[in-house]
């Protein structure tokens, strides 16, 4: 996959629309005068740009008339005025305006990017959910170049990878499912797409755009400030990412799984499923939560089902939420011993990632090899097979040849000597690597 310098910046089938009225933020005015005295509360004297930029809206048309109307209530005032209109004027927060802040603190601390109206986020993720990129053979082949496959688990993968739907990968450890995962993730999810930073609801503020979980795409600079192909001043309140591929693991709780309300802070977290709408949400080392697999998995029946999820506001409403998620299980642990034939069969692709063949456990180790700049020896590969997995009933994994060259480059820093794959070498480090196994 090219990188994000070699990326092209393409136009997208959907894009935020332009901002020049109030109407068109789809907020009341008494929110944008509210956002922009919290502004001023807590950042001090700002001229009126920087406002408008801290909180993601134009200053013509849309923060110049909530400072105009906080002027005339006497919330704040204009301190100095500079040289290039009225977005260059400083403005200063009054007694008035802080004794007000401080009431408006009480609902939400919120202060940042303006949040976008709930049904203006719905509208957005139906018309980007079907952007993922279909596959073939070649381009299978190509995506997973890097890992050493039996033809038999290579031929579900296609499938399942073109279809978008749910999979659940099992098998033993060490075989690569989490890298399979997250290998479909890059294939099909090349596609950009936009997502708020927040959305309004009930007067309540979801924060949905996070910097662990989304990758943020920089603009190209053929674009200026512009933020599209055409030349127009796209709405800031969304931020063009990269399709995300999130991923927990053992981790993973049912409160994840839902709205987490900040009591202090006074505003919500989207929860995981939610962060991952358009892209792929990678339940890892499943069966390893702390809650029990099946209560895990009774979460998911109806979102799967109906690509909708629920969520619940503390005020009790419950809020339809789009899922628009490739959802994949991943663990160690066989399927009989965490779900169901009724759940197994919501999911469209049940994949089992077998260990290497010995024909595959040996080109996994030269390419580990050349990764690392060992000389790779048939030979030496050959005596280790024989005795430390034939003759001891070692069970072969995928990561087996990667850790045990990681032993063996420790073992002759600590020498002095260069890593070579020699009897001696391989002895050692095979004997400290599989005990207790």
């Amino acid at each position: 996959m090219a990188n994000d310098s070699e990326k092209t910046y393409s136009q997208l089938e959907w894009e935020p629309g332009v901002i020049h009225t109030l109407e068109d933020t789809g907020l009341t005015s008494a929110f944008v005068q509210d956002m922009s005295l919290k502004v001023l509360y807590l950042r001090g004297q700002l001229t009126g740009r920087a406002i408008a930029e801290m909180i993601h809206l134009p200053f013509q048309g849309v923060v110049s008339h909530a400072l105009d109307f906080l002027k005339r209530e006497q919330m704040c005032e204009v301190k100095g005025a500079g040289s290039l209109g009225p977005a260059s004027y400083e403005y200063v927060i009054t007694t008035k305006g802080m004794a007000r802040s401080r009431e408006l603190m009480e609902r939400t601390t919120y202060v940042g990017p303006a949040p976008v109206p709930w049904d203006d986020y719905l509208n957005a993720i139906e018309k980007q959910r079907g952007r993922r990129l279909t596959v073939n053979p070649i381009s299978m082949k190509k995506a997973l170049a890097h890992l050493v496959l039996e033809e038999s688990v290579f031929a579900k993968i296609g499938p399942a990878a073109n279809s978008g739907k749910s999979m659940f990968l099992y098998g033993p450890p060490g075989n690569g499912k989490t890298t399979i995962a997250e290998a479909i993730g890059d294939m099909i999810l090349r596609e950009d797409m936009y997502i708020p930073y927040a959305v309004e609801v009930d007067g309540q503020i979801i924060k949905v755009y996070d910097e662990i979980n989304h990758k943020a795409v920089v603009e190209s600079p053929d674009l200026g400030n512009t933020g599209s192909l055409s030349g127009r001043k796209l709405d800031a309140r969304w931020i063009r990412i990269r399709r995300p591929a999130i991923m927990v693991g053992g981790e993973l709780t049912l409160d994840g799984l839902e709205l987490k309300y900040d009591a202090i802070n006074k505003y919500y977290e989207a929860p995981f499923q939610m962060k991952a709408n358009g892209g792929m949400f990678l339940i890892d080392d499943f069966g390893r939560q702390q809650v029990r697999p099946r209560d895990l998995l009774n979460r998911w029946i109806v979102p799967m089902e109906k690509n909708i999820d629920f969520l619940s506001l503390h005020t009790g409403r419950k809020i339809e939420v789009p899922f628009a998620v490739l959802i994949v299980f991943s663990t160690n642990l066989p399927p009989r011993d965490l779900v169901d034939e009724a759940f197994l069969r919501r999911i469209r692709h049940k994949i089992e990632i077998t260990s290497p063949s010995y024909e595959g456990y040996r080109e996994i180790f030269k390419r580990a090899c050349q990764a690392r700049n060992v000389r790779y020896n048939e030979q030496m590969v050959r005596y280790l097979l024989q005795e430390y997995y034939i003759k001891r009933n070692q069970k072969m994994r995928a990561s087996h040849p990667r850790d045990l060259l990681d032993q063996l480059a420790d073992i002759a820093d600590y020498l002095g000597v260069e890593p070579q794959l020699t009897k001696e070498m391989i002895d050692q480090a095979a004997d400290a690597y599989f005990v207790n196994l």
